[in-house]
């Protein structure tokens, strides 16, 4: 049985929302081993002198929590 774990991350980017989410997980990536899958929660732009400045999006990511060792539990 795996037991999985979900997680929320924000993540931005100067350049698209395909950019924030690929930064977002490798960013992710960098401290959290087995992500599974992510899905975007939600999606947002700033604005500055009526130009995006910078695109946002909010994503969950679900990971496999490792089994302790049985060695570890005792």
């Amino acid at each position: 049985m795996a037991i999985a774990k979900v997680i929320e991350v924000i993540a931005a980017s100067d350049i698209s929302f395909d950019d924030a989410i690929k930064q977002g997980i490798e960013r992710a990536s960098d401290t959290v081993s087995d992500i599974q899958g992510a899905w975007i929660k939600d999606q947002s732009i700033e604005l500055k002198d009526g130009k995006i400045s910078q695109y946002k999006v909010i994503m969950r990511m679900t990971f496999l929590v490792d089994k302790p060792d049985d060695d570890k539990r005792k």
